[in-house]
């Protein structure tokens, strides 16, 4: 059981902070001691005069290893709210039809900040989605932009799990079942039907985002590469009980079957003092990522670069794969080492943390996007081509870089807003033009 103090009108330095770690733990903990019960979930009268509520992830009936739910003791429950109407924001929630699927490869330069005052809610742009929430299938994929924190002001996801991948500015992220704060290089996860509210903490923030429709986010199988490798469960970080010991007024934003609703609350929402279970927040530092590479010839598969999986049902084939492409050795012999030209069944999705991405060194900027869908045709650029094919294959150490991929099944459709947008790279297709007809009779 893991005890933090309680957060007096939600502030919180970044010192006091305190984590349970682990991945899809059964976890327990209180703000204030003797909060939880024991030996039950839902006791008549819970300890302090509490309110116990749980979240379910899965169907009560899932199989015990992969049932997710959290029970809650919480000052007054959620259902203490009022009515919610709608609340437009059509960037992140468009309601004109998409245009149709292009066959090009696409990318965008990085999203420009915003001049007004925005935040997070505010500023997620919908860039390529496939599915829905009612489909339980598919994924959303978005930059998001902000300028300013939300103030009074929380949000709750119902469609789907939510990955942040930041590029710009450190966050902090209070949920109902603690507080997290996440920086360029750590990802974060947020279960879906999860209340949250995020501040910025070093002045404009920009990142990726994923809404994940389908199964649960978790780590993928080994296979061959045994116990260690990848990402170690003991690596990922889930916030210990907090909450706001006074009661303001909030504003609820609440995602719900593709809208965006908007409701008022006479009290805060961040309101848990104890709670137990597996369905929970969490983050993770690439950095602690352990990748495997090919240690005599060829370039493996990026299927060894995953750090977490959302399985779809047919095996081995994902709704929703996250790789990272972070700083790593690269050796192998009589090999082209950048990414090879491909056409795959898989849709992908990428973007650029920091640093340079090997296959197009100078085009690809750290906050831009790149999307190739299903059989699209993609690979290095010409001049990471010619590189490549010329270089000195002696050992060489890739620094300073980190970029990351929403690979999935289903076929990505951009958003007419994203189609339209100014920094979208209209001749990306360029980069290939010059390529050099090299065959030899």
């Amino acid at each position: 059981m893991s005890n933090n103090t309680n957060i007096n009108d939600g502030i919180c330095t970044e010192t006091s902070l305190s984590y349970m770690t682990g991945f899809g733990n059964e976890w327990a903990t209180e703000a204030m001691a003797n909060s939880l019960p024991i030996g039950q979930n839902s006791p008549q009268k819970p300890p302090r005069g509490l309110y116990a509520e749980q979240i379910s992830g899965t169907a009560f009936t899932a199989p015990r290893a992969a049932n997710r739910r959290t029970w809650m003791y919480r000052r007054l429950p959620s259902v203490v709210s009022g009515q919610y109407t709608p609340y437009m924001q059509l960037e992140w929630c468009p309601q004109t039809p998409t245009p149709p699927t292009s066959p090009n490869p696409l990318r965008w330069k990085p999203m420009p900040m915003p001049e007004a005052p925005t935040d997070f809610v505010d500023g997620v742009r919908q860039m390529a989605s496939s599915g829905s929430a009612g489909a339980n299938s598919g994924i959303s994929t978005h930059i998001y932009v902000a300028n300013q924190s939300m103030h009074k002001r929380a949000i709750c996801c119902t469609d789907s799990e939510l990955l942040f991948v930041p590029q710009q500015g450190k966050l902090r992220c209070k949920t109902e079942l603690g507080i997290l704060t996440v920086a360029p290089g750590e990802v974060m996860l947020i279960p879906a039907g999860m209340v949250f509210s995020i501040e910025l903490m070093e002045g404009p923030s920009r990142g990726y985002l994923c809404e994940n429709f389908g199964a649960h986010f978790r780590l993928p199988e080994l296979g061959p590469i045994g116990s260690n490798g990848l990402a170690n469960s003991r690596d990922f970080l889930t916030p210990v009980a907090a909450f706001d010991a006074r009661d303001e007024p909030y504003e609820i934003i609440r995602k719900f079957d593709g809208q965006l609703w908007q409701g008022k609350m006479n009290h805060t929402p961040f309101n848990v003092v104890a709670w137990h279970g597996n369905l929970a927040p969490c983050k993770y530092d690439t950095d602690k990522f352990m990748t495997i590479g090919s240690i005599s010839h060829d370039h493996p598969d990026p299927s060894i670069f995953t750090v977490l999986t959302s399985p779809s049902d047919s095996p081995g084939v994902a709704n929703c794969d996250f790789a990272i492409f972070p700083s790593r050795w690269m050796v192998a012999e009589n090999t082209f080492r950048p990414p090879w030209f491909h056409r795959n069944v898989m849709s992908e999705f990428m973007g650029l943390v920091k640093g340079q991405h090997d296959a197009k060194p100078m085009s690809f900027l750290p906050g831009g996007v790149s999307l190739h869908n299903r059989m699209v045709p993609h690979g290095p650029d010409t001049n990471a081509f010619m590189a490549a094919s010329q270089a000195n294959l002696a050992p060489q150490k890739l620094t300073n870089t980190l970029a990351f991929m929403f690979e999935s099944r289903s076929m990505l459709k951009p958003t007419d807003h994203a189609m339209r947008y100014a920094w979208r790279d209209a001749h990306y297709d360029a980069c290939w033009q010059d390529l050099p007809n090299l065959f030899s009779d």
